[in-house]
């Protein structure tokens, strides 16, 4: 029987109704265009006051931790070169990231969009850069919680939720606060991050020669172990998703010009790739600190905590007493108030991007704070920085995998021709997946994860970061290729003319600037990107074929006879029957078989039970 010839679908009228935000979306120093390209009349303040809120991360005291920790398990010379090599692929894979991100003016959601992921697809970046952002936030507040408990004797469980419900208050002002509260804490905490090596190399500079013979407990032999370095290298590779924090600030750097260019671009380095070498530093003084708390009897999981670190550190400067342990208590506080603001923010970000591109409603950045926050408090509860390398070794996986990803468009993809030159976000112009970059990252997980499990045998195993590093670095070029990049863009954008022209949505009324704006059949007017976001009526009529479903029928069609038509796909994966079998007056109870053998077992057993004929 022939198929039965598509008919023309009537065009649904839609009626325009204006979106009014509430209070907490419509204020922007609250919202900080959580979901929207940044726009350049809100980037007031100066290219190093931008890099010094964004450097201001660079405090997290997890830092000193996974220093400590990887080189008292594998040694000096297995962890030094970790640090070392992974220090160098962080900061190459950063640049990039932070370059565009900064010229744009996007957070490293947006930016994950157009660079290769497509818009529901970076849904899935957005959850690992969360992770990332409540694993952190709960390692440094039970750090926090160590203070607290050395100062006041308070349990530890009171000190996990005072010193994550802290932070609440700090970061609804977004980056307006942020960056004041980096600036006003800055020269403090440098101080106090070098007294203790000051001192030590003033009093004792032989301890500096000592440390460089410590033998890990892990490692089996004294100098370097390839097994050793991977497995420290593994943990360490969890950092390169902390560009993203970088990036949640970078943001806001004023456009470059010819006066400002060279300071521009200073402020892009360091507070962008170049917090990593300040890192690198803070680890192996970690790793130092705990050698020197070692030497001074601590057990080893104590000698791990970075309290225990600063206040055998601050000893040296004091003397033992109740001003060694003031100092240390106030540095740590200090330290962990300045990360883990970074971490909350951040975190937001990422589920607003997250739950709006879901759900199609946004209550606002100060909703997801919270949520953030709660996630972060249950892990501490769980015990995150007892279990801190297995928990970091299965999670860098899948952070390098998407960096790779992100960095192989911009760096390869962009230069090539096999994606556009800009970075499109809007949800108007973009397929849902963008195999190039989703499936890069997806293939890169898959391969390092098994390998780090053993699958391709133990020589293999402690390159398993490099893998998904590799993998995601080849395979997002070779599918642009073998797609012919058609999933880049659902359509042309609308040139509204001069970019810095501001506009009216035509949903919600308000005035943004053209980045912001798309150009919506549906409305007849020009649409901005966050009403665009959350719009569920529409039906994404101005790109067809773009729809995850319609997409996944492509796909189908791969594995289905040529003349099953994309209509009889689409019903039989989205859950509903056909109808062939009434469209050619057959009984509903299959008296004539469905016309499509290949599922008429499907069908009978899903649609046709309890059949009234």
């Amino acid at each position: 029987m022939d198929q039965a010839v598509a008919r023309p679908q009537p065009v649904q009228r839609i009626i325009k109704i204006r979106r009014d935000y509430n209070r907490w979306v419509s204020d922007e120093t609250l919202e900080d265009y959580a979901l929207r390209f940044t726009p350049r009349s809100f980037r007031k303040w100066s290219a190093f006051r931008v890099a010094n809120t964004a450097f201001g991360a660079v405090s997290f005291l997890a830092l000193e931790a996974i220093g400590a920790s990887i080189t008292l398990s594998y040694g000096f010379t297995n962890a030094m070169w970790a640090i070392a090599v992974v220090s160098l692929v962080i900061f190459l894979t950063s640049l990039p990231i932070a370059y565009h991100a900064a010229r744009r003016g996007l957070d490293m959601d947006l930016l994950a969009r157009g660079a290769g992921f497509g818009y529901l697809g970076s849904t899935i970046t957005s959850l690992i850069y969360a992770s990332f952002t409540f694993i952190f936030f709960a390692l440094e507040a039970a750090i926090m919680a160590q203070a607290f408990e050395l100062w006041f004797d308070m349990p530890r469980s009171i000190g996990y939720l005072l010193s994550a419900l802290l932070v609440i208050p700090l970061v609804t002002h977004g980056v307006t606060l942020i960056s004041r509260l980096q600036l006003w804490t800055q020269p403090l905490w440098i101080v106090l991050l070098a007294l203790p090596f000051v001192a030590v190399a003033l009093k004792d500079p032989h301890a500096y020669v000592a440390f460089t013979s410590l033998h890990g407990r892990n490692s089996g032999v004294d100098g370097f172990s390839w097994p050793a370095f991977g497995a420290a290298a593994t943990v360490a590779a969890s950092l390169i998703a902390q560009i993203g924090e970088q990036v949640d600030f970078l943001r806001f750097m004023p456009e470059p010009t010819k006066q400002t260019r060279w300071r521009w671009w200073g402020a892009v380095i360091v507070a962008g790739p170049g917090w990593i070498v300040l890192g690198a530093a803070k680890m192996v003084g970690g790793a130092f600190l705990a050698f020197l708390a070692l030497q001074h009897e601590l057990p080893l999981q104590r000698a791990l905590e970075p309290m225990q670190m600063y206040l055998i550190g601050f000893e040296q400067v004091v003397g033992v007493g109740a001003g060694a342990i003031f100092l240390a208590g106030l540095f740590v506080i200090v330290s962990q108030i300045k990360i883990n603001i970074t971490n909350a923010y951040a975190g937001s970000l990422a589920w607003s991007n997250f739950f709006a591109r879901l759900t199609h409603s946004h209550p606002g950045r100060v909703v997801w704070l919270v949520f953030n926050v709660l996630i972060a408090i249950l892990l501490m509860v769980m015990g995150v920085f007892e279990a801190l390398d297995q928990v970091l070794g299965l999670y860098s996986h899948l952070a390098v995998a998407w960096v790779g990803a992100v960095v192989a468009d911009l760096v390869i993809c962009k230069p090539l021709g096999l994606s556009p030159k800009n970075i499109e976000f809007r949800r108007a112009y973009l397929f849902d997946i963008n195999p190039t970059g989703f499936g890069a990252m997806l293939l890169a997980s898959a391969l390092s994860v098994a390998t780090y499990a053993g699958v391709f045998g133990q020589t293999l195993r402690p390159a398993s970061a490099a893998v998904a590093l590799l993998v995601a670095l080849l395979a997002s070029p070779l599918i642009a290729l073998a797609t012919r990049s058609r999933y880049a863009m659902a359509r042309e954008p609308a040139d509204f003319g001069v970019r810095h022209r501001v506009m009216r949505c035509a949903i919600c009324r308000n005035k943004f600037e053209a980045d912001d704006m798309a150009q919506c059949p549906a409305y007849g007017g020009p649409i901005c990107s966050l009403c665009c976001t959350l719009d569920a009526r529409c039906g994404d009529r101005c790109k067809p074929g773009s729809r995850i479903h319609e997409q996944l029928t492509d796909v189908v069609r791969w594995f289905v006879p040529s003349h099953v038509s994309p209509e009889m796909i689409r019903h039989v994966y989205s859950g509903r029957c056909c109808g062939c079998c009434t469209r050619r007056s057959a009984c509903a109870c299959m008296a004539i078989p469905c016309r499509w053998p290949a599922i008429s077992t499907y069908c009978s057993g899903k649609y046709l039970r309890g059949c009234s004929c």
